[in-house]
């Protein structure tokens, strides 16, 4: 379940989803990686090559890729009910 997924965010300090996204992870007690694109060029690069595009967030739950704050996809990822 949850625990041993793998959960990077791909963020940046000003966007208000990034923050509502990270909050759910915390609030459900699911650790995640956090990548801020807007400082981090790899990151950058990286969000990129997974997701085609450069808006934020990007989540990447075990490879599946979700962009923006979605709540449905995120807990079908992660299996939550």
């Amino acid at each position: 379940m949850s625990e041993k997924s793998k959960v990077t965010v791909y963020s940046t300090s000003s966007c208000p989803w990034c923050h509502k996204a990270k909050d759910f992870f915390k609030q459900n007690n699911i650790a995640f990686e956090d990548k801020n694109v807007g400082e981090d060029d790899a990151a950058r690069t990286e969000m990129m090559e997974k997701s085609g595009q450069m808006g934020v967030p990007v989540i990447d739950i075990d490879g599946t890729i979700i962009i923006g704050f979605d709540v449905a996809a995120i807990k079908k990822a992660l299996a939550l009910k």
